[in-house]
């Protein structure tokens, strides 16, 4: 196996504008992925993900750093780097958001690169792009129930 990008493709039925505000924006981004997230959807702004609960000192908090943000289009952001240092091509992984129309909704298609680049040992290095591609079946499957949901008011 290559371990060297996961592709993922869904299908949401909502509009690529919402698409974008539901990866962008923190407190959709809490609804289907982070426990918490602290983001400004500007590139080389830094921000982070909260997986669990800070408080217990248990949670991860990766840092992520935007590379790219053009709203309806792409999102990308780097992460998984080493703390205090800046995120580049061979200390972290890319994440990239594609969102394409569809109909009256947008197929999101998901990238994640960077494994090899990141000079781990060959068990690491399985084990990362096992859990990571097991979090994106996970995680992005409530992406598109939840994004549709953004803005409907329930009576």
């Amino acid at each position: 196996m290559e371990y060297g990008k996961i592709e993922r493709e869904i299908e949401i039925d909502a509009a690529p504008t919402t698409v974008f505000e539901v990866i962008t924006s923190p407190e959709h981004l809490t609804q289907w992925w982070p426990d918490e997230a602290v983001l400004d959807p500007t590139p080389r702004a830094v921000g982070e993900l909260v997986f669990g609960d800070r408080s217990s000192g248990d949670a991860q908090i990766p840092q992520i750093t935007v590379i790219d943000a053009q709203p309806s289009r792409l999102f990308s952001f780097r992460w998984v780097y080493p703390d205090g240092e800046q995120a580049g091509e061979h200390n972290s992984l890319l994440v990239t958001f594609e969102l394409t129309p569809r109909g009256s909704g947008t197929l999101l298609r998901m990238t994640e690169t960077g494994f090899r680049e990141k000079g781990w040992e060959v068990a690491v290095l399985e084990q990362q792009y096992r859990e990571h591609g097991a979090g994106w079946d996970h995680y992005l499957p409530r992406l598109a129930a939840y994004a549709p949901t953004v803005g409907v008011v329930i009576p």
